[in-house]
């Protein structure tokens, strides 16, 4: 080391001086970036949600973000399924927090009520957390009903959560065969998507909606689904 230079040890410097702290309101490149990232996101749910994932393009998005350069989409995703899942993945992974809670509060014996619960509850919770207005119901109804997304958000949609959820169910429900019980989860999937996106609309749009609380229409949810999942199966001869 040439004399009179210092050298870096930690947050000190050779001269047992501490190193200056980065200026305040001086943010890095990649935080920067991050924060560009989390942004088009956010423009991006809204947008499909209230216009179609179809009908929205990169530069509508880039403009309403509020960046100057509307082809900056492009340079944080490689294509309109890439931002669909990055979308998905954001939110999901909230409510896959909110799932792992509720199935730690379920205790040693849970019942078939308990895992529809753990199913609905953190989904309704995270929406009404967020708004009004929210766009992620309306959103996920789309991309789930679209053949060139519909993959990617059934993939960002399955987590560790909804296998032991779905573990759950079949031991609640030992004597439904395995083609049943997954006959009737994927039914349960479309009637919280859709009746969550329903309500969301309304919402947004300053109509009234009933029941008047998330909570009480998670709670029909679950009613209405512990119902499904306890119905009896009948059978066709072929």
């Amino acid at each position: 080391m040439q004399t009179g230079e210092t050298s870096r040890v930690g947050s000190w410097d050779a001269t047992g001086e501490a190193a200056r702290a980065p200026r305040a309101g001086v943010t890095s490149v990649d935080s920067r970036g991050e924060a560009t990232r989390n942004t088009i996101i956010e423009v991006a749910v809204r947008l499909f949600a209230e216009q179609g994932v179809l009908a929205v393009s990169n530069r509508q998005i880039g403009a309403a973000a509020g960046r100057g350069n509307t082809s900056v989409v492009g340079y944080y995703f490689a294509n309109k399924a890439d931002l669909v899942r990055a979308v998905m993945r954001r939110f999901m992974e909230r409510v896959s927090v909110g799932r792992e809670r509720r199935i730690a509060q379920l205790g040693d014996a849970p019942d078939l009520r308990g895992w529809v619960t753990c199913l609905v509850f953190p989904y309704t919770e995270l929406l009404d957390a967020e708004g009004p207005p929210t766009w992620h119901a309306r959103f996920i109804a789309q991309v789930l009903t679209d053949p060139g997304l519909r993959e990617t958000a059934v993939e960002e949609a399955t987590s560790q959560p909804i296998q032991r959820i779905l573990d759950g169910l079949r031991e609640c429900l030992p004597d439904l065969p395995d083609r049943v019980l997954e006959d009737r989860s994927r039914i349960a999937s479309h009637v919280i998507v859709q009746m969550c996106a329903e309500r969301e609309r309304s919402l947004a749009d300053g109509q009234p909606v009933h029941p008047p609380t998330w909570d009480e229409a998670a709670t029909g949810l679950v009613d209405v689904l512990v119902g499904m999942w306890t119905a009896p199966v009948t059978t066709t001869e072929d």
